[in-house]
């Protein structure tokens, strides 16, 4: 047997291991039990006795198959080949049948030049079951990044598959995702999440190139590197954003390449969002990983990333080809927010899974290209500064901010109240801590309650859609606003009024903000009156939503898509005055908004018991307010007359303040609503209720019979005042 310390292996060099590996690829491809290799650092069995530091050298022979479940890479794991095998041959196995030692994989490759080379050999089951599907994320913002889902059709079949990240050719912006999904050129392509389109797909493109000439002087006949690259030339750049989705800004890239590829890239925690998948977390497993051999010729994935560890698997499932990949080095330097800005290294374009012999779960693996490689060869550069700053919850931050600061404008005269809904603020909306380091919300985990109807209804109540606005400047058959109607009898605000004032316009999509505001309101009345204090918890934090929209200027607007909503430029402003412009720079907001001074916001009623209708004209008359204090022309025409890089600042320094007040009257006037119903439902004489468990709240709100919606053509109001279905 060799001698370990007689031989450096530590010096190894990348091109060793290449070297060595093309010198036994024929022999090891002869051996029906090999399934890949790939280069690396050796893996240690959690149970050898050299797991803990390398004095000891355990017998091989002694110990059985080595798994990527029972093994990692120590410190002082030394440069191989990996040899990634279907079945470990036991010693009694060879004593049986000697000639199955023919079938053995030689421990050490030894080159004529005197260059010796360990092999590590690890025993896996290539499982060909198609893995369960996770829930997808929930994907709902007009901006659109890295880790956003598209999608393609082709031949009656639809392809799903993940943004990679922005690149350009100096003139030209692209987003950079996979050939394979790409397809032929002009193609459509289109947001896997709305059905949007998204740009088409661009002639220039990569597929499969010689290795010795992708990398050259590095070894490599007949071997293929797979370079599984696409182009989208993109309609409209100025709704997409440098960010990576869940993750943030991108920092520099890590140019890698023959002179730059060091073997301790192995090991090194990486970390990716996919848009099937969500956030994964993984290592860098091996290079250049050898994975198929078809009619003569093999083919080379740059890397193959595994689970970081034992507890954290990688979680990586069919639609995350064109992930980007990035190191996530604790290390890795900060932006003025704070936020660590991780290098980008690799591009997904596959995956596999493979079981443990014996095992149950298989560990998925996922296939990468280097990007450094990528941009080299399609002649761009990524883009790591367009549209940045913000937070990653896009277009959620208003409605969660507003929700989780009401119970703190909660009335002293309310103190059970005001008690039980700062005690749950965290579940109607979320801290300013966490507020300024948002990750995206996973389908399947607790929403916020103050969005519960943008997560999770928008998706399970499609009724709901139309609660989410009322345009009240459009005029109507007469010329008359619904705020001309409300200005001239607050009685106007009625559905039948309002039904007859969409018909008179031919409006099917009818808004109904104000009337889903008076449906939950009595709700909320009869929670309080029964002492079912967790379900008026959940139904006054998704109220939250609803008054929310009332307070923002262009969900109360026909201006919600610009003057011109056929103008796809100028169509997006709400998305970068409401999400973009708020999510930047929400940090400076979480301190406006208590600062702001406004008028106090009266009661519901002044005096008795308030009811659905009045909450609804409560709403309205902040709706008033609302576009009063910023009228959305105000902010389509300010958006319109500064384009480009500068228009997110502009629009900033101009709105930041009428937009703080008129948050804070959205959270006053959602606390005085709060105080309505629980007066009139007789609350303060109930029993206290602290925080609410949110495996109960989540329980209420996933019951399509709790606070289930309807058109506003199929509402009427009864005779005790209540809305219900026609």
């Amino acid at each position: 047997m060799l001698d370990f310390k007689l031989h450096n292996f530590s010096s190894l060099s990348i091109k060793d291991l290449l070297d060595a590996r093309e010198a036994y690829h024929l022999h090891l491809s002869h051996l029906d039990t090999v399934y890949a290799t790939a280069i690396g650092r050796y893996l240690i069995r959690d149970t050898d006795p050299n797991s803990k530091d390398a004095t000891h050298r355990s017998d091989p022979y002694t110990l059985g198959p080595r798994t990527l479940t029972n093994s990692s890479m120590k410190d002082w794991s030394w440069p191989c080949v990996l040899v990634f095998v279907r079945h470990w041959f036991s010693p009694a196995e060879i004593q049986a049948k000697p000639s199955l030692a023919a079938e053995l994989v030689p421990s050490f490759l030894y080159l004529p030049d005197g260059r010796v080379v360990p092999t590590c050999v690890v025993t896996v089951d290539p499982d060909k079951g198609v893995p369960a599907m996770p829930k997808p994320p929930t994907f709902r913002s007009d901006l659109v990044g890295g880790g956003f889902p598209i999608r393609t059709d082709a031949q009656g079949k639809r392809h799903i598959a993940s943004i990679g990240c922005l690149v350009t050719d100096g003139d030209t912006v692209y987003a950079l995702t996979n050939r394979h999904v790409t397809g032929e050129a002009g193609r459509p392509i289109y947001a896997g999440f709305k059905d949007r389109r998204l740009g088409t797909s661009y002639p220039l493109q990569l597929g499969k190139r010689p290795f010795n000439e992708v990398y050259p002087g590095w070894p490599g006949d007949r071997v293929l590197a797979n370079l599984d690259a696409g182009l989208i030339r993109i309609d409209d750049v100025t709704g997409w954003t440098a960010q990576i989705y869940g993750i943030g800004e991108m920092g520099e890239l890590w140019d890698l390449n023959v002179d730059s590829f060091r073997l301790d890239a192995i090991n090194r925690p990486v970390i990716g969002y996919g848009s099937v998948s969500g956030l994964m977390k993984g290592k860098i497993l091996g290079l250049f990983y050898r994975y198929k051999s078809v009619g003569g010729v093999d083919y080379i994935s740059d890397f193959v990333l595994g689970p970081r560890d034992a507890a954290t698997p990688l979680n990586n499932y069919p639609g995350d080809s064109g992930t980007l990949w990035l190191l996530d080095d604790d290390d890795a330097p900060k932006n003025a927010a704070g936020a660590r800005v991780l290098r980008p290294f690799g591009l997904e374009w596959g995956g596999q899974a493979l079981l443990a012999p014996g095992g149950k779960v298989p560990v998925q693996l996922a296939l990468g290209i280097c990007l450094s490689t990528i941009c080299r060869e399609l002649d761009v550069e990524v883009i790591p500064d367009w549209n940045v700053g913000h937070t990653e919850y896009w277009g959620e931050w208003g409605h969660v901010k507003i929700g989780a600061y009401a119970p703190t404008c909660i009335d002293g005269a309310y103190p059970k109240l005001k008690a039980m809904m700062e005690a749950n603020a965290d579940n109607i909306g979320l801290d300013d801590r966490l507020l300024q380091t948002l990750q995206p919300h996973q389908s399947g985990t607790f929403a916020p309650l103050a969005d519960v109807a943008d997560l999770v209804w928008r998706f399970t109540h499609p009724t709901d859609e139309s609660n989410h606005f009322a345009d009240m400047d459009k005029p109507g058959a007469d010329g008359k606003t619904l705020l001309d109607l409300f200005a001239a009898s607050p009685s106007s605000v009625d559905p039948g009024v309002w039904n007859d004032y969409y018909t008179g316009i031919g409006e099917d999509r009818r808004g109904a903000l104000p009337f889903r505001v008076w449906q939950i309101f009595d709700e909320m009345v009869d929670y309080a009156s029964q002492g079912k204090l967790v379900e008026f918890v959940c139904a006054a934090g998704i109220v939250a939503h609803y008054v929310g929209d009332a307070c923002q200027p262009l969900h109360v607007s026909q201006y919600h898509h610009g003057r011109d909503p056929a103008d796809k430029q100028h169509a997006k402003v709400h998305s970068v005055y409401e999400t973009t412009m708020t999510g930047k720079h929400g940090p400076d907001l979480i301190r406006m908004i208590p600062a702001a001074e406004i008028a106090p916001v009266a009661p519901v009623v002044a005096n008795g018991k308030a009811k659905g209708r009045d909450a609804a004209v409560c709403v309205v008359q902040l709706m008033q307010r609302t576009v009063r204090r910023l009228p959305p022309l105000t902010i389509v025409d300010l958006f319109d007359s500064h384009t480009g890089r500068g228009q997110v600042e502009t629009l900033w320094d101009e709105l930041k303040e009428p937009t703080a007040e008129c948050m804070q009257d959205g959270a006053r006037t959602l606390a005085r609503i709060w105080e309505a119903a629980w007066s009139a439902g007789s609350g303060e004489g109930k029993h206290e209720q602290g925080a609410c468990d949110q495996g109960d709240l989540s329980h209420l709100y996933a019951n399509p019979k709790f606070l289930p919606s309807y058109k506003l053509q199929d509402l009427t109001a009864n005779a005790k005042g209540r809305l219900v279905p026609k």
